[in-house]
């Protein structure tokens, strides 16, 4: 099971440092199609996916945060959001486990 990660170029570039692939997104086209090859490969079992992406694409993002089991998706602020939590505790409240 791997990461995935949605968002702007520096979320993308920064989780990449860490060994965690993904997508840029700036427009809801690129969105769609960040999130579909997400979907697509069924190693990833956890989608991170900053809110300004997410609201691009809300209806698909809140089909799979209400109602699929898997892959877990996790919204993280983005550039200049909410910084009041850590990625790490915003990733450990999705799952249920520390990390």
């Amino acid at each position: 099971m791997q990461y995935y990660v949605i968002g702007d170029e520096d979320t993308v570039l920064g989780f990449s440092l860490v060994g965690v692939y993904g997508m840029q997104a700036t427009n809801p086209a690129q969105a769609k199609a960040a999130w579909d090859k997400a979907i697509e490969d069924k190693e990833n079992g956890i989608i991170v996916i900053t809110q300004p992406v997410a609201d691009m694409i809300s209806d698909t993002v809140d089909k799979y945060l209400f109602s699929e089991i898997f892959p877990l998706v996790v919204v993280i602020p983005g550039p200049g959001g909410n910084k009041s939590k850590d990625l790490r505790t915003l990733v450990n409240k999705a799952i249920g486990v520390s990390i």
